[in-house]
């Protein structure tokens, strides 16, 4: 569905994007994350065709994303809405522009009006709504044409537990029905619970790529043990393996035991910490 390839960017000196290739087939969702600064904003751009590469080439369903921009959704990170327009208008004006009319337009707006639970304020101006609803209206407004390719740039920053629950539902949804997404946080968990592939993005380059599974695997995880003397806590690749053989050796009577597997947090602050160095 999107092949990127080879991409490059440069902003005067700031070389943001350095060779970045990047795959996403149909029905995938694919967690971007990254320290401030990786690349990801300029890459979304550049994939929703509003912005050019240096170099590189970027395909959408065959096509260059300029050309391919009724197949592309975007909600970028900060919030785009008109500000003295209703959440209703803005469907109406940007399901228009995708060519939807009478029914089928208002039969997308019913619906994602109830999906991301926006009943209670569909008729109320965008510069009235909280943050949190404007995160789901905004989200509403990439998702009104049925997009082929869905960018979500930091969706939930700064949301409440009843927005971040809406929008993951809904990115499931539509990934269920064949929608390929990128979905850039920096809330870990979130990516667990889409069950998202991951790409980590460093200095404009994909630096590992993979299920969370594929890429946890080389990272440590740790066992602690508790004593009436004492604890003793060490890092090991097989945990389970690691606490039998320290049970087995143990001089002294064991008052706790705690077994810890590397997380997607562990992962980010692995990949951060060696581009520190």
């Amino acid at each position: 569905m999107l092949d990127a390839i080879g991409l490059t960017k440069r902003y005067g000196a700031i070389q943001a994007l350095d060779g970045l290739t990047l795959h996403v087939g149909d029905g995938e969702i694919v967690g971007l994350v990254g320290h401030n600064g990786a690349g990801k904003t300029t890459l979304v751009s550049i994939l929703a065709g509003l912005n050019k590469p240096d170099g590189g080439s970027v395909h959408v369903d065959g096509i260059d994303p300029v050309r391919a921009r009724d197949r592309i959704g975007i909600a970028p990170q900060h919030i785009a809405l008109y500000q003295s327009i209703t959440v209703r208008e803005h469907l109406r004006l940007f399901g228009g522009l995708a060519g939807l009319r009478g029914r089928a337009l208002a039969a997308v707006i019913t619906e994602l009006v109830e999906a991301l639970r926006l009943t209670e304020f569909v008729d109320r101006r965008a510069g009235l709504l909280s943050g949190g609803q404007q995160r789901r209206a905004q989200a509403a407004v990439a998702l009104v044409h049925r997009p082929r390719l869905l960018l979500l740039d930091e969706p939930t920053a700064g949301a409440d537990p009843e927005t971040r629950q809406a929008l993951l539902d809904v990115v499931k949804d539509r990934a269920r029905d064949g929608a390929s997404i990128i979905y850039t946080t920096h809330y870990l968990p979130e990516l667990t619970e889409l069950r998202a592939t991951i790409a980590v993005a460093q200095q404009g380059r994909i630096i590992a790529r993979g299920t969370s599974a594929e890429l946890l695997d080389r990272l440590a995880g740790e066992v602690l043990l508790r004593f009436d003397v004492g604890e003793y806590r060490t890092a090991t690749h097989d945990p389970s393996a690691t606490l039998v053989d320290l049970v087995s050796r143990a001089r002294y009577p064991i008052r706790g035991v705690e077994l810890r597997t590397p997380t997607l947090d562990d992962l980010y602050r692995s990949l951060a910490a060696a581009d520190v160095h």
